[in-house]
């Protein structure tokens, strides 16, 4: 598939007809708050859903309650080998890659800043990572697993933030079409895809094609539980390269909320980081992996340690030639990465499973300003992929 101008913009003005109706028929029944309590309740696929759930609500959770009927089983336990043995990797580069994309698109900051702050700052990390386990766990689409039923959350949860802001006037769509249209979702499906394995290259990690084809692809599946629309969403590598390219030439530039999404992050981190002499390596990173214009227009700060971080990519070839060599050696790294992926989750969950429910209103803090300067929009030169 060939993406345009005209094609992205076709897909600025769409949603998801099926979550739009179901949250709007909720909403106008008055029934969103006994739905969240009931779901609570609802976090395991295959459980017998509970007495009392609106009937629109029952419909559309039978609707969704399977994967598609196209998913190539196979390939799925080819991405979640491919997840197991780049756990760290891929970690690192949702955390200091992909989330920061997401606050180079202004619209996209303007809308992540006002939901972001629902509990505590890293609340969008937590639920991202979070989901990302679910996702990779060998009984991911199974009886008993988490992955299909957060699935199912998240995408009335979008449902639900279109509604309001459309309602409610606090969305210009003419100027940014339809609040997370199908464009920004199949933008932030490439971001934790496409964008990790370009990242994943960055640092240096030895991937074969046929394990980046597994990945994308399991975001594909994950892409098609969300809504997406399947005849518009890249197939390929090459066409995950193409969408990406244009939607970041389409949208990217400075923001104010891009700015404070990314000092939220940092601060996140830094946190995690134990003591203050390896702080500055957050920031380092991130530089890194998003490039110094990106970093500049989220007002990352340079370090001292912005040279020594391009070692990394050496660091890590050591480890995977060790990995390589010893079976030993790959256990226990593998061992590692499982443990720090675990470790890192429970810090940014503080030990809590993250629920996914549908605002009844969006609240004085979730106001979002209705457009982006165009002075913001910067075309960058062609990537350059060899």
């Amino acid at each position: 598939m060939t993406y345009t101008e005209a094609s992205m913009a076709a897909l600025r003005r769409a949603g998801d007809e099926l979550a739009d109706a179901t949250v709007a028929a909720l909403l106008e029944s008055g029934q969103v708050g006994t739905f969240n309590t009931l779901m609570r309740y609802v976090s395991t696929a295959g459980a017998p859903l509970p007495e009392g759930l609106p009937d629109v609500a029952r419909e559309y959770l039978e609707a969704t309650r399977t994967p598609p009927s196209w998913v190539d089983w196979a390939e799925m336990e080819k991405a979640r080998l491919f997840f197991i043995d780049n756990n760290v990797h891929i970690s690192t580069a949702l955390s200091f890659a992909a989330m920061p994309a997401c606050y180079v698109v202004p619209h996209v900051a303007k809308l992540l800043s006002a939901t972001h702050g629902l509990n505590y700052p890293s609340k969008r990390m937590a639920e991202t990572g979070q989901f990302t386990v679910y996702l990779m766990q060998p009984d991911a689409f199974e009886a008993g697993s988490r992955f299909i039923p957060a699935a199912q959350k998240v995408r009335l949860l979008h449902a639900s933030i279109r509604h309001h802001l459309l309602r409610e006037n606090r969305w210009d769509s003419a100027a940014l079409g339809t609040p997370i249209c199908q464009e920004d979702m199949i933008g932030g499906q490439m971001f934790f895809s496409m964008l990790v394995l370009d990242s994943l290259h960055r640092l240096g990690i030895h991937m074969s094609t046929e394990g980046a084809r597994a990945y994308l692809y399991a975001w594909r599946v994950v892409g098609a539980m969300l809504g997406v629309d399947q005849d518009a969403v890249p197939k390929s590598l090459e066409e995950a390269r193409q969408f990406l390219d244009l939607y970041m030439i389409r949208h990217m530039g400075p923001s104010e909320e891009g700015v404070r999404l990314t000092r939220q992050l940092i601060d996140l981190y830094e946190e995690v980081v134990p003591g203050t002499l390896f702080d500055p390596i957050v920031s380092a990173l991130i530089r890194h992996l998003v490039g110094d214009t990106c970093a500049d227009w989220l007002d990352v700060p340079r370090t001292r340690w912005d040279t020594l971080v391009k070692a990394v990519p050496h660091l890590l070839g050591v480890l995977e030639t060790v990995e390589d060599r010893f079976p030993l050696g790959a256990w226990a790294l593998d061992r590692l990465g499982h443990l720090t992926t675990v470790l890192e989750l429970s810090s940014l969950t503080r030990g809590r499973v993250m629920h996914y429910a549908i605002p009844e209103d969006l609240r004085k803090d979730y106001d979002v300003p209705g457009t982006v300067p165009p002075t913001h929009r910067w075309t960058p030169p062609p990537a350059t992929v060899s």
